[in-house]
């Protein structure tokens, strides 16, 4: 399984943040990867995620489907 594959298959279970793809497939570069699938027309929203430490970190969803 590529990164992408492995990437996209995690975004349709919840949402990914760079270190859950670090240490799931081994993918430093997931803001990368994000653009590769946003490409091939996948709906991809980002949005920041605040830690505990005061850090700020993207945090990718699937986009909600709205077709009936």
């Amino acid at each position: 399984m590529t990164q992408t594959e492995w990437i996209l298959d995690s975004l349709k279970r919840g949402p990914l943040t760079p270190i859950d793809a670090l240490n799931g497939c081994g993918c430093f570069r997931l803001a990368a990867r994000i653009a590769d699938l946003r490409q091939a027309g996948h709906p991809i929203e980002t949005k920041n995620k605040n830690l505990a430490n005061g850090k700020t970190v993207a945090e990718y969803h699937l986009k909600e489907s709205t077709a009936c």
